[in-house]
C-alpha cells in the first residue's frame, strides 16, 4: 500500500511544519502550504492528495471558501478541518459543505492519523473502489 497523501494548508506556519514532521515520521506524504490560493495553485498542477488538512480561519480565501474550490478541482476530495477556533457553526457549515470531518486545535495526533485513515479510504471508495480489482 503507498503511503497516504496529504496536503495540509495551515497559515500558523510553525504548527503545520511541526504537524507535517510528526505526520512524515508516520509515512505520510506531505505538502505544506500556508494560504488556501496555493494549495488551488498545487492542485491546479496536478497534485491529488487524498486528504486535505484544512484550517478554517486564515486570511483571504478561507478555509470554508477554499473547501468549495478543492471540490470543483477534486470532487472525490476528503478534507478535515483543522481549527483553533471554538466556532461550532463553521464547523457544522464545514460538513454541510462537505467535508469528512473537524479537529479542534491542538490536535490529538493519534486521533488525526485515525480520521486520516478513515478518509483516505472513503475517497478511495469514491473513487474506484477499495480493493483494487477493475471491473
Amino acid at each position: 500500500m503507498s503511503a497516504i497523501e496529504i496536503l495540509l494548508v495551515d497559515d500558523e506556519i510553525e504548527f503545520a511544519e511541526t504537524l507535517a514532521e510528526r505526520l512524515r515520521l508516520r509515512s505520510f506524504k506531505v505538502t505544506v502550504v500556508s494560504r488556501a490560493d496555493e494549495a488551488l495553485t498545487v492542485l491546479d498542477a496536478g497534485l491529488r492528495p487524498d486528504v486535505v488538512l484544512l484550517d478554517i480561519k486564515m486570511p483571504g480565501l478561507n478555509g470554508l471558501d477554499a473547501l468549495g474550490e478543492i471540490k470543483l478541482r477534486d470532487p472525490d476530495a476528503e478534507a478535515i478541518f483543522l481549527t483553533g477556533h471554538s466556532v461550532a457553526s463553521s464547523s457544522i457549515e464545514g460538513m454541510k459543505r462537505g467535508a469528512f470531518d473537524y479537529l479542534m486545535k491542538p490536535i490529538d495526533i493519534a486521533e488525526l492519523i485515525s480520521k486520516i485513515e478513515q478518509a483516505a479510504e472513503k475517497r478511495k471508495e469514491k473513487s474506484g473502489g477499495a480493493d483494487g480489482q477493475s471491473v
